[in-house]
């Protein structure tokens, strides 16, 4: 199973999400539970969350 953690786990108040990975905190906790299709999805949101974050600051 495909998880896009980098093991830089500081939650980001500000914004809802992880600031390694990109990820909602229940996104998160639900990984293991989710369809490949459901994490395929959120994997596809990942690189313009992270972006949008790093422009923002």
């Amino acid at each position: 199973m495909d998880s896009p953690c980098v093991k830089i786990c500081t939650y980001d108040p500000a914004t809802g999400l992880c600031q390694g990975c990109g990820r909602t905190l229940a996104e998160i906790g639900n990984w293991f539970s989710m369809t490949d299709a459901q994490r395929r999805a959120v994997m596809e949101e990942l690189p313009a969350r992270l972006k949008a974050r790093t422009q923002a600051s």
